[in-house]
């Protein structure tokens, strides 16, 4: 092999070292991308899971209260019909 066999060789082996680094640069830009947008879907999910959590609790102690209501109301009735007896 003479010199411009070898520079030939040197050539296209960095032009495929080349093609090699940015194609592997691309699929790591790609993945991290990814994985940033999936972060965002868990905030997203988590906004919306504290959302409802809070509902939920507001709805309970709702709930709590007009049971408590109601078990006085039952309560007054009671005695009121012991009192008719």
């Amino acid at each position: 092999m003479n010199g411009a066999d070898w520079a030939g060789a040197v050539g296209a082996g960095g032009l495929f070292l080349f093609l090699i680094v940015v194609v592997w640069q691309l699929a790591a830009t790609w993945r991290a991308r990814m994985l940033a947008a999936r972060e965002e879907q868990y905030k997203l999910m988590a906004l919306k899971y504290q959302q409802l959590l809070e509902d939920s609790v507001e709805m309970q102690r709702r709930t709590v209260e007009e049971l408590t209501q109601a078990r006085m109301s039952v309560a007054s009735m009671e005695k009121m019909m012991r009192e008719i007896e």
